[in-house]
């Protein structure tokens, strides 16, 4: 599960770095252009979890 907290902040992290770089150009920014940064990180920091992968249980003989 800790894996998947930090591959998701990781991606919030590459989400936030990337609109900054793009923002930080510019002189204005429309408040839809950061409501869009915004919701991105939202939602990618509210994915479910995905299911961790559990190894075949031997059937006993």
């Amino acid at each position: 599960m800790t894996e998947t907290n930090d591959a998701v902040i990781n991606e919030a992290l590459s989400v936030i770095d990337k609109a900054l770089a793009q923002m930080m150009r510019r002189e204005l920014v429309s408040s839809g252009e950061v409501t869009d940064v915004l919701l991105d990180v939202r939602s990618l920091l509210t994915m479910p979890a995905a299911p961790v992968a559990q190894a075949p249980v031997a059937a006993a003989h």
